[in-house]
């Protein structure tokens, strides 16, 4: 009988491998065109005179509240020149990087036919670490003075949890998760669960979207906080289900296992080796489970209420 079960879960695990590999196949083959403006370097190598050839190009860039002088000021600054030198010399080429985006939006387009590639513009935003991305419309804006490595100087006095983040690998998962908002709505029920559910989705899509990034890099974690979470599943769900926390509506919980911060606040003895967002951890399993056992599209499983997917989702944590 256990070998009965053994040869059935090898063979469930190899149509599956085939299944991804002949839908990634297909996703190779989906047709992508976009451009990647080095509006930062421009902006770098602009005098007076070319200035004001850019603000003509990209209005958009250059908001009409401000003057022509806030503008030649900025290219005179000291610190933004030190911006533009410490990009420029991480980021002399996009060229992987483009490569990158291509293949999200390769999977974006697969999975959503509507899907069209926006123009992207790379940008400096004095460390505006709240707005590394941002995706308006048909357009998508990455500022890379936020992604030049944890212990950059510009970082300084910044929270570990905050600038662990801060680096290049993450620039992708977070592109990919500028688009995941795109497609999910947030919840109007305020339940714990509701918004564990909505994390768990959007997590969900980036599996899509960027499968061959980590999951640790997906959610934001290093690998050691990723295996903590993996090792202490069963811990965590035992936790919300006792405290009745699923169907709590204190927004207090959100903050203390949706939202960055240093660690999750069980507060217990524990807290210090948690790592912080372990609600969007568990809903991005429950997610997952419901999408094993529901045989449902990415469309149903974006239109499913948080209620539903738990009940049909039969999550089971690691042991």
């Amino acid at each position: 009988m256990i070998r009965k079960i053994i040869f059935l879960c090898c063979m469930f695990a190899f149509v599956s491998c085939n299944e991804e590999s002949r839908i990634e196949k297909e996703i190779a083959k989906v047709p992508v065109d976009f451009e990647v403006v080095r509006f930062d370097k421009k902006f770098a190598e602009a005098d007076p005179e070319k200035l004001m050839d850019l603000k003509q190009e990209y209005p958009f860039l250059f908001p009409r509240q401000f003057s022509d002088s806030v503008w030649i000021a900025k290219l005179n600054d000291t610190i933004q020149q030190e911006i533009n030198k410490e990009v420029g010399e991480a980021f002399p080429s996009f060229k992987n990087k483009k490569a990158e985006l291509h293949s999200l939006f390769q999977h974006v387009k697969y999975y959503f036919p509507k899907f069209k590639a926006p123009k992207v513009f790379t940008v400096t935003s004095e460390v505006d670490y709240k707005n590394k991305v941002i995706l308006q419309e048909n357009y998508l804006f990455i500022s890379l003075d936020t992604y030049l490595g944890k212990d950059h100087h510009f970082y300084i006095g910044i929270q570990e949890f905050l600038k662990k983040n801060f680096k290049k690998e993450q620039i992708l998962p977070d592109v990919a998760n500028a688009y995941a908002q795109k497609y999910v709505k947030r919840p109007r029920s305020r339940t714990f669960l509701a918004h564990m559910v909505y994390y768990g989705k959007l997590l969900y899509l980036k599996d899509k979207f960027i499968s061959e990034v980590t999951d640790a890099e997906k959610i934001g974690y290093t690998e050691d906080e990723h295996t903590w979470a993996k090792n202490n599943e069963a811990q965590i769900w035992r936790y919300y289900v006792e405290n009745e926390l699923l169907f709590d509506t204190d927004s207090e919980l959100y903050s203390r296992f949706l939202y960055p911060a240093p660690f999750s606040k069980f507060y217990l003895q524990l807290d210090a080796d948690s790592p912080a967002k372990l609600g969007q951890y568990i809903g991005w399993q429950i997610v997952r489970s419901y999408m094993e056992k529901a045989n449902a599209s990415l469309q149903e499983m974006i239109e499913t209420d948080a209620e539903t997917i738990f009940n049909k989702a039969n999550f089971k944590p690691r042991k």
